[in-house]
């Protein structure tokens, strides 16, 4: 036996001791969820996963090992949060958008006896998976028309997790409207951008113009559970926030403000904490800069940013930045205002039906002028 053969058999030696004793704490852990599950204790304890971590670092004698321990740790902990999770709520598998799309009716035949849970993008799907809250995440890898998707082959080249299974699923797109309404009288699709890519021709050959949305009703579901929020833009986009801002608290009682964006610091900004929705209306290429550094404050802040935009400029950097943006590129900047209104005026009614609200009949408003 030379030396390497000899490295290596040691190193299956403490790999099948490593066998053993990941089969007990498994067990151990499966009686640690039983315990939980009866008491009414979360999988998840942050605390104690902190304490442990820096406790068992601590007892490495090799320093050096600091950095690669810590992964292989917080990689087992994780595991057994998953075992923990499957344990006491079954399998779990996530997908990015709502019930009834497409991720969600995939995500229904590849695994039809899992608990469906749904997240607003597909890195949020993925991250799921990563932190032991899922054991499977279902995202899109390629269609036949609009290639491969650009964020989810990102995260699987960036990731940890791997492909279990690649499945070719039929899919229908169908356009949507509001009742009463013709094909001759859509001028504008709000969509998706791949569903959009999906329906390029068809889009183009009826002349309808598009506004891409990484998922609106996603976007509307998440503002419809909150009771504060801000819309903020400058210039024309100022006068447009505010028309906005009426509107949705008009119809969804929500309590809305609008500010102008270049104005934040003078007191509005202190309202800000994490996880308070904004919205950022930007349609002017002229000042698209400061309106970014505008969108960073916020964010910077912990507010979960949408963005609604029009034109070329910036867009990658404003994707980037928000939870979700909804994109209008090809639409001229002379008209883009109407384009962004008549989305705010789309995700107001969203935002009221996911409430439960009367759209017809807003409470305690009038379609009369009374004079005294």
């Amino acid at each position: 036996m030379n030396q390497m053969d000899e490295l290596r058999s040691r190193i299956e030696k403490i790999d099948s001791e490593m066998i053993d004793l990941f089969e007990q704490r498994m067990q151990i852990s499966a009686k640690v969820a039983a315990y939980k599950k009866e008491n009414g204790i979360p999988v998840l304890d942050k605390e104690r996963e902190k304490i442990l971590i820096e406790k068992n670092t601590a007892k490495l004698k090799n320093r050096e090992f600091d950095v690669y321990y810590r992964d292989f740790f917080e990689g087992m902990l994780n595991v057994s949060k998953s075992y923990q999770h499957k344990l006491m709520e079954g399998v779990k598998v996530a997908y990015s958008g709502i019930e009834g799309s497409f991720a969600s009716i995939s995500a229904e035949r590849i695994l039809p006896d899992a608990k469906r849970i749904s997240y607003g993008s597909f890195g949020e799907a993925y991250d799921a998976v990563c932190a032991g809250e899922c054991d499977f995440a279902v995202l899109p890898i390629e269609n036949s028309y609009a290639g491969e998707v650009g964020a989810v082959t990102d995260l699987m080249f960036k990731g940890n997790l791997h492909v279990n299974g690649v499945y070719e699923l039929g899919v229908s797109q169908c356009l949507l409207g509001i009742k009463d309404s013709t094909l001759e009288s859509i001028k504008t699709v709000v969509s998706h951008p791949q569903a959009l890519d999906q329906c390029s021709e068809y889009i183009k050959r009826h002349g309808i113009k598009s506004i891409s949305a990484e998922n609106t009703a996603v976007a509307a579901k998440e503002i419809a559970e909150k009771n504060d929020m801000f819309f903020i833009g400058r210039l024309f986009d100022a006068s447009l926030a505010a028309e906005a801002s009426l509107k949705l608290k008009e119809i969804s009682y929500i309590h809305s403000e609008a500010y102008a964006a270049g104005e934040l610091k003078h007191g509005t900004i202190s309202l800000i904490e994490p996880g308070t929705p904004v919205i950022a209306l930007s349609s002017e290429a002229g000042i698209r800069e400061k309106m970014v550094g505008n969108m960073k404050e916020v964010v910077a802040r912990g507010a979960n940013l949408f963005v609604f935009a029009a034109g070329k400029d910036g867009t990658t950097e404003l994707r980037e930045m928000a939870k979700t943006a909804f994109l209008c590129p090809d639409c001229p900047e002379s008209v883009a205002p109407i384009a962004l209104a008549t989305a705010m005026q789309l995700l107001a009614y969203q935002v009221s039906l996911a409430r439960g609200c009367d759209v017809d009949q807003p409470r305690n408003l009038a379609k009369s002028v009374t004079v005294e």
